[in-house]
């Protein structure tokens, strides 16, 4: 788990309504400078705990790497780093 925001333990949330099993899988197989690893559920809100760059940088990359597959291209959806 990374820290940013002055030391506070921070997620990545992506809020979908649609996909949600697809985005666990994507994130959890990722392979990179950065992991993600499923954490929870609340609702539509899918958290992962992260390890690499700050927390803000860990979301970009979420979200290109959900929007640039077949199906991800056509999701409304919200990636962004939250508090713990």
């Amino acid at each position: 788990m990374k820290k940013s925001r002055g030391g506070i333990p921070m997620y990545i949330e992506v809020s979908s309504a649609l996909k949600q099993d697809d985005i666990i899988e994507l994130l959890n197989t990722y392979e990179g400078d950065v992991s993600f690893e499923y954490a929870k559920k609340s609702g539509l809100n899918l958290l992962f705990d992260f390890t690499g760059p700050d927390a803000e940088e860990a979301a970009g990359l979420a979200k290109k790497l959900i929007k640039d597959t077949s199906w991800g291209a056509a999701l409304y959806l919200r990636v962004r780093a939250v508090n713990k």
